[in-house]
Order: structure tokens, then sequence, then C-alpha cells
């Protein structure tokens, strides 16, 4: 009886050995384990592992590697499929569970890039994945595209009502015959390509190839009313070839309502026999048709080409997208949406089993090649990513949880994340000691923030919603982006940097001054227009505050001096207050006779101009005057980098700031008595404000010979800049040139001038600019 049980055994081991060899391995599996539960034996376990992982049947793949492994004669590689096979099943023991008591750990299995797959399931987008339960079925569906009508074309192996009379055929296998009906290799009906409308109703094509078995692929031209598509005909004979493989081929026809397709013709690169080219992409915009084949030349396996037509359908080349697209593995299903290529592969680093992958196109080069993570991968197959007309995504898988084999899936946004960097002047991340706070604009509802690992800010956005932006730190501008906004927004995160500018507290901005009469406090005619300018900025800019310094000349004693002074502030507040600046805003100083502009102090003989030009009030406007305050950004400075606080005197000096020009009578260089109050306001400016420098620019009319003029003009330059000087300004800080007759303010040369337009070219030119570094 012993002997009759072996002798079945070994006939049934036989069959499945001729089974698997034959590329049938469903059926070869099943074999093996029923052969194994009669008699368990090593190298039945691990036929039977193979003939399921040959069919991606995960499930019963990592079960009979788990019984492969239990033997002794089990071998490293074996040990390598076993951790393949329970990636792909998603099982929760880790990698050092799995190999207890061998004699193994993970780094000895090179072939499997552990660090990259724990980095991948670190990188999960904001998706979620929804199987297209209207076109799914219990076997494989995969390869959904959609026509600008909305028709949707797919590739299933459901199997059609009427059965197909047409002899069988396997993928890559041998050209020995068995199903009339399925497919060998799986046990299941041949794929062939299927379209739904927008009713639900859903149909095969009907391809005019009569030879043609399997269908697959579908790519639609619609400019031309063609569709491109995967085909394998039934060959069944070669001359002079025994054996021989048939691989996959190209075609392209007509395509009508029905779905019906006529005139096919074979894509000038097919040659069934020697290589294979499938998965078509039709890129209308390039004028490219995307494939995978494995055709001599490539860097091993499929590889990805593309090759350019024409509007009569005339085609290229064929041009190999090069090595940083294709390995020495599989790439296949392209697919192109403006300068980004998607495609699938099992040569980059991915989770497992076919990865998809995203590269920016330029011309015939590819760069950023990126794994598109999780949840678009899993550890199993994952392909046919595209978008359609109407901006859906769609990818098939063979995952896990799925309704058959293959399924098409549709990608939905969970929501978006938002990543911000914080930075300073100098482009250093900042990570600390600073506040934020995300807001939806929507309803004001505060959205969490967390810190990531980068010291960059995160947080989740809904989908279709605008959201305001609040950063804070200490001494810095507040930053307030109120245009984050998810709506229309089609990538998976929002990138932003925000560089926080420290506040230059009290920096002065304008400076002006104010004359009184003698023992006088009261505001002058001549003041008011000063006082109304500054007014004005203050209620224009609310972060310049004004600081009034008050002065007398040295008549009367020191005590009542400094009264009046104080008296000359006072006024000065009273009158802003008439505009309704509030009081807080203007900070008052006075000091008597203390700080004189000239040597006319007590007993020293002066002519009246002389003492004018103490009794004063300086007046200078500072932006940010209070260092205890947090100032946001105003909206002058916004888009602006104003690290160097000289910037933000640039960005107001234009509207703010006017220098005087210094007028001289004919023949002369000496200074007027009203042109010195105007240079002791540009003194004043000078002095408060050290990251600027002066430019003096001296000029004449155009009576006198040229030589004359231009040593005039130097004199007249040297005036203005002999008392900047001996009020205190730095020489290295002043700049002068002289220009003669050359630049007039009128032209002149003919003589036929006024004596007022001939007074508007004598003149000193005056000019801020940036101090050189």
């Amino acid at each position: 009886m012993a002997v009759v049980s072996a002798q079945a055994q070994n006939r049934q081991l036989k069959y499945a050995d001729k089974q698997f060899v034959l590329e049938n391995y469903a059926h070869a599996g099943e074999m093996y384990g029923e052969a194994y539960a009669a008699k368990p034996k090593y190298l039945t376990a691990r036929q039977a592992a193979l003939s399921f992982q040959n069919v991606h049947d995960y499930e019963n793949s990592f079960k009979w590697w788990e019984k492969t492994i239990s033997h002794e004669e089990a071998s490293k590689e074996d040990y390598s499929n076993y951790l393949s096979a329970a990636m792909k099943i998603d099982q929760d023991k880790s990698i050092e569970d799995l190999l207890e008591g061998s004699p193994y750990n993970e780094f000895d299995f090179p072939e499997i890039n552990f660090p990259v797959i724990r980095e991948l399931q670190k990188k999960e987008a904001r998706v979620k994945l929804t199987p297209v339960q209207e076109l799914n079925s219990d076997g494989s569906d995969y390869g959904l595209v959609e026509s600008k009508s909305g028709v949707r074309y797919f590739t299933s192996d459901r199997g059609s009502e009427n059965p197909s009379l047409k002899p069988s055929i396997r993928l890559d296998a041998k050209n020995n015959l068995f199903s009339e009906e399925k497919n060998d290799f799986n046990d299941r009906p041949y794929f062939g390509i299927f379209r739904a409308d927008d009713q639900g109703n859903i149909q095969s094509f009907n391809s005019d190839v009569t030879a043609g078995m399997q269908f697959s692929d579908p790519s639609l031209m619609e400019s031309k009313g063609l569709v491109f598509y995967t085909l394998f005909r039934d060959i069944k004979k070669i001359k002079k070839k025994r054996e021989f493989d048939v691989n996959p081929e190209i075609y392209f026809g007509k395509i009508d309502a029905e779905g019906n397709i006529s005139e096919s013709k074979p894509f000038p690169l097919n040659k069934t026999i020697s290589h294979g080219v499938m998965t078509p992409f039709v890129d209308e915009a390039s004028k490219r048709i995307y494939f995978a084949s494995d055709m001599a030349g490539g860097n091993g396996g499929y590889d990805l080409y593309y090759v350019t037509y024409d509007d009569d359908l005339n085609f290229g080349q064929p041009v190999n997208l090069g090595p940083d697209i294709n390995t020495a593995k599989n790439e296949s299903h392209p697919f192109k949406l403006a300068d980004r290529l998607y495609f699938s592969s099992k040569g980059h680093p991915g989770l497992g089993g076919m990865d998809i992958f995203t590269a920016i196109e330029n011309g015939s080069s590819y760069s950023q090649i990126e794994n598109m993570g999780i949840p678009f991968n899993s550890v199993r197959d994952d392909f046919a990513f595209t978008v359609t007309e109407k901006g859906k995504r769609y990818l098939s898988s063979d995952r896990q949880g799925g309704m058959g084999m293959d399924d098409i899936y549709l990608i939905e946004d969970l929501n978006k994340k938002l990543i911000a960097k914080v930075i300073d002047c100098d482009g250093n991340l900042i990570t600390a000691d600073f506040e934020s706070r995300l807001q939806n604009k929507n309803n004001n509802a505060t959205i969490g923030i967390e810190r990531i690992a980068s010291g960059a800010i995160s947080a989740d956005l809904d989908l279709d919603t605008n959201f305001k932006l609040e950063i804070h730190k200490k001494g810095h501008f507040s930053i307030l982006d109120d245009q984050l906004s998810t709506i229309g927004f089609e990538g998976d995160t929002l990138y932003r940097e925000y560089k926080l500018f420290p506040i230059p507290y009290r920096t002065p901005v304008y400076v002006d001054i104010v004359y009184y009469d003698l023992d006088k406090s009261a505001i002058r005619k001549d003041a008011e227009p000063v006082l109304d300018k500054i007014a004005n900025l203050m209620a224009e800019y609310d972060f310049l505050d004004l600081v009034v310094n008050s002065h007398t000349d040295s008549r009367a004693s020191n005590t009542y001096n400094e009264a009046l002074s104080n008296r000359r502030a006072d006024a000065v507040r009273e009158y802003l207050a008439t505009f309704e600046i509030p009081g807080n805003r203007v900070k008052l100083e006075w000091f008597g006779e203390e700080k004189r502009v000239n040597d006319c102090g007590d007993g020293v003989p002066c002519p009246e101009t002389e003492h004018q030009l103490n009794r004063r009030s300086e007046l200078v406007l500072e932006a940010f005057s209070d260092p205890t305050k947090d100032y946001k950004l105003p909206s002058q400075f916004i888009g602006r980098d104003i690290c160097d606080p000289a910037d933000i005197f640039t960005v107001l000096n234009e509207e703010i700031n006017s220098l005087p020009t210094i007028y001289f009578d004919f023949d002369k260089a000496d200074l007027r008595p009203i042109h010195k109050k105007e240079l002791e306001r540009v003194n004043l400016m000078m002095q408060r404000i050290p990251s600027l420098d002066l430019l003096l620019q001296g000029h004449t009319d155009q009576r006198g010979s040229d030589d004359y003029n231009m040593k005039l003009s130097e004199r007249r330059a040297k005036a203005v800049e002999d008392y900047l000087s001996k009020r205190g300004l730095e020489k290295r800080r002043i700049v002068s040139e002289w220009i003669g007759e050359s630049k007039p303010v009128n032209d002149c040369a003919n003589g036929d001038c006024s004596e007022q337009k001939h007074q508007e070219n004598r003149r000193t030119e005056l000019k801020l600019q940036k101090e050189k570094k």
C-alpha cells in the first residue's frame, strides 16, 4: 500500500513539475500542496511557494515560504523570498521576529532595502484610495483611461458572456496550448479592454485583429479618433523554431462611439519573437508615444522609450529614456502630465513589487526621480497612474483589501499639508523661540501646528479653504500671511518660507526743524507746513512716532530758558493734537540753551540770524520707537528685504524726505542765511541716520567760460561741505562733485533767459545714498 502511495505522489509531483515548466503556476501550486500534504519535503514546499509567488498570490506564497524555511535545507535565498512575501501581506511581525531562530539578520539581505522601505513608509501623502466599485470585479482590473466625453476604458480579465472561439495563448509562454478560454499562467480568462459609459454600462472592446488573444492598456489619441493598445497575438508556428516566446505588441486603430476598433495597424517597432513593446501612452501635447520595451540595447528588462510622430503618423526612431529612469529590471506604464512623467518600476528602490515613481522631464533628460510613497505605493504591485481631463487621479494595484487580483482606485485628497520654514536674515532656520498661529478664515477656527524634525512647522489643511498664518518672535516683525489657500491647489503640500526681520527700533526716517521768535513758544506761520507734513506722515504710517528736542538761544537765564524750551516742545504736541495725533506718540525733550548750533553764548556778539538758528525745535520721526512693543511688518515692506535698517529709510525716502537745493548769487559761492536753516535740517538728518552718505553736486549758470564755471561750481559744492563739516558731519560721509555749466536746469546758452532761469542754474544739489561698506 505504501508503495502505491509513493508512486501516486511521484506521479503527482511529475505532473506538478510539468505544469510549472509550462508556466501554469496556479494549478502547479495546488498540486505541490497536495503532494506536500501526503509527504512533506523541502523541495515540494519550495516549488509550491515559487508557484504562488509567480502569480502574485501573496498569502499562499508566504504560507509556503514559511513551510520552506522550516526545513533544514532552507537557503539564504529562501529566507529572502520569505521576508519579501511577509512584507507583501503586511503582517504585524517585525523583521527581527521573522528571522528569530535563523542564522540571519536583516543586514544579510542587501537585496531588500529595509532603510528605504522604512523611509518611504514615513512619507505618507494626505490622500486616500477608494476602490472604483462599479468597475472592479473579482478578477484583475487595471489601467483606467477616460475620454474627454467621460467614457472610461480599462483592462480586465472578467471574461465575456460570449466565449471566444480563439485558441489559447499565454504571456511569454512556450507554444504549448491547453485551455480555449483561460490563461494557463494563472487559470484566469484572457485580458480584454472594456468601456464604461456614464450610465454605468460596461461592454468589452471589439477589435478587428483576428489573431489577437489579449488586449490591454488602451491609450487614446482623440484628435485623430485613434486608440493605441497592447496586444498578444496567437502565433502557432515560426519557421525553423520548435519553441518560441510570444511577446506583446502595440497596435492602433480607429475607435467608434460603441467602442469598436477598425483599421488596426501594427506599431512599427513590433517584433513579437525577438522583443516586446507594450503599455503605450499617447502624449498629444508633445507628439510623442511613450511605451515599454525589452528591445536590444536597453538597460535590462523592460525600459521606457518614446517615439515622435507627425500629423501623418510617421513615427521617429525610439529614444530610450536613459539610466536615470530605466534600471536593470522592468519599467512600464508611462503617463505624462505637463513636464512631469509618471511610471512604474521594479528596479528603483521601493516598498516592494512594482512602485509608482515621478520625474521632471526637460526635453530628453529627467531629474528629481521620486518614489510617490504611501498610499500611492504598497508592498505589492502599484502601477498605471493617470489623471483625467477633469483632474481625477487613478492608479491600479493588487494591494490587500481589494475586490479582486488587481483593482482600480480613485485617489482622493484627505487634506493638504502646510510645511513652513522660518529663517533669519542670514538664511538660518529658526527652530525655537517663536510662536505661530494658523486659522481657518471661513470660521476663524484655530488649526493645530506642530514642529517637525527639520525644525519647520507643519499643519494639516482642509480642502477648498482659505487660511491665515501669524508668526511672532520677540524683537522681530510679526508676519501675517492671509493668502494661504487650498482652493484649486492640486499638489499635496503647500511649501512656504518666511524671513523674520529684526525690528530696527528707534530708526530715524525723517527730520525737520521749526524756529521761534525771541522769547516766544508760539508756532509761527512758516512752521505750520513742516508740522502739517509730520502730522500727515504720522497719520499714514502708524509705526512712526515723533521725538521733539526743543532749544533756546543764550539770552536770559538758564532756568528761564529751560522752561521756555519746555513750552516750545509742548506747543508742537498741542499743534499735532489738532490732527488727532495721540500725545503718547509724541515724545518731548527740552534743553534750554545747552545745545546751541553755534558759538553765540552769553556775552558773545552775534547777528540775529545766528541767534535765530538756536531758537528751534528739532523734529525726528522714528520708526518703531517703542523697544518693548512687537510690530507687524508694515505693508510698505512686504516683499522687500529689510534686514539692513537703512533699507527702511530707502523704502520711505522718496515719499518722506526732500532735500533742499542750495542757490547762490551771481558769481558767488557764499551761503545765504535762509539756506543755513535748511542745512541745519540736513545735518540733523545725517547725524541721526548714520547709515547714509551725502552727495553734493555744484553747478553754475552758462555765463562765463567753461574753466571758470567749473572752478566756481567746485567752490559752491565746497561751501556746503564746509558748513556741514563745521557742524560735525564727518567728511568721509560727504562726496562732492562739480559739474560746471554742463547740466543746467534751463538751457540758457543763447543768453535768452530771465534772471529767474539763470538763478535756477546757480545751485548745489544734495542727494542721499546708502553708506558704502
